[in-house]
């Protein structure tokens, strides 16, 4: 287990609760990591991205790709740990060839092993897995278990031929519960329309993807998930949902629990427990900026709720971030916000809580 160090906020005083885990962050990879490294024949395939303007947008911060930049950029935020996952390589899970998106989450996983080597407490890394095939996924998943990377993600939205309700991924479900790696859902990653977004021009259409599409992902997911026994066959797998905020959650399990119940002759399903309770077992979600979800941890979820505060993309809430958790989760007892922004991710990545905080 690595211990997480206390960080002070830029005045010099501890913080209020000592300790901030970020269970959904960023780092920025080179836009020709892929280029110059996936193996030569696959090269002119390989993803290309424009070179960074640094200072705008997701290139704001130096720490998205320097390691020693980002602890002083966390320490200003009073973070003293992130869950660190790609950018640009988000949309590596769209790729229609599974040789070159096995190719291209290799590459991204050796950057991500020598960027966290820099302080292996601090920078905790979520490895990419294809999962086209599974044996190498299951593969590559145990040698970046190996190298110190914590848990893999795989796409959201799955290529339509290998839907989460198959039997394609039961190893890789076995694998991920044995080496103890959560598995992680990322928004905009895999087959859906976060593969068009760069077509759409339409402002009515972008926002609809931004709000709709974007829920319609997760909730899809989750769904297939459940309702076809992952959890059930699997029951210590852990699941994470990531940056998918938080505040629909409670709503869709009641209903997912009321129609399960009440058609449970007509549409019987062969599972023990509730869609909820799986919930409440197995899977864990990230917020950073969502009141209403920060509201409703008063009576629901303060076990599998993980606060983040997803630097250094614009979105992030650096470096007001204890601003944000006192305006969002201020209305909860220590022992729950305690929970939400610390406990419950280092419980999940098997991080040691320091001595004194």
């Amino acid at each position: 287990m690595s211990t997480i160090t206390q960080v002070t906020e830029p005045g010099g005083a501890e913080t209020a609760s000592g300790i901030l885990i970020s269970a959904d962050s960023h780092v920025m990879e080179p836009p020709d990591l892929w280029a110059t490294r996936v193996p030569p024949p696959l090269r002119d395939q390989a993803p290309q991205f424009p070179p960074h303007k640094v200072g705008e947008g997701l290139q704001a911060h130096a720490g998205g790709w320097d390691p020693k930049e980002r602890l002083k950029e966390a320490a200003q935020d009073g973070v003293s740990a992130e869950v660190l996952y790609a950018t640009l390589g988000l949309r590596l899970f769209g790729i229609d060839d599974p040789s070159l998106q096995e190719a291209c989450c290799q590459v991204f996983n050796d950057w991500l092993i020598d960027y966290c080597q820099v302080a292996p407490d601090r920078l905790i890394g979520i490895a990419a897995i294809s999962v086209y095939n599974i044996d190498t996924a299951v593969q590559e998943m145990e040698r970046c278990r190996k190298a110190g990377l914590r848990g893999a993600q795989i796409w959201q939205s799955p290529h339509p031929d290998l839907p989460f309700h198959s039997d394609h991924y039961n190893r890789f479900w076995a694998a991920a519960q044995d080496m103890e790696m959560p598995v992680s859902l990322h928004i905009l990653t895999g087959h859906d329309y976060s593969k068009r977004m760069g077509e759409v021009t339409s402002s009515l259409e972008a926002l609809r993807g931004n709000v709709n599409l974007k829920l319609a992902s997760i909730v899809n997911a989750l769904y297939d998930i459940i309702f076809s026994g992952v959890l059930e066959r699997f029951p210590r797998l852990k699941l994470v949902l990531v940056e998918n905020e938080i505040g629909w959650i409670p709503w869709l399990l009641q209903q997912w629990d009321y129609y399960v119940n009440r058609f449970k002759k007509e549409w019987p399903l062969h599972l023990s427990m509730r869609p909820s309770d799986y919930f409440a077992r197995q899977v864990f979600a990230t917020f950073f900026n969502d009141a209403v979800g920060g509201r409703q941890l008063a009576w629901w979820g303060e076990d599998n709720i993980m606060w983040s505060n997803d630097f250094p993309h614009p979105n992030s809430t650096w470096p007001r971030s204890r601003e944000v958790i006192a305006r969002d989760l201020g209305h909860l007892t220590s022992e729950a916000r305690d929970k939400v922004t610390r406990t419950t991710v280092a419980r999940l990545y098997s991080l040691s809580p320091p001595q004194s905080i």
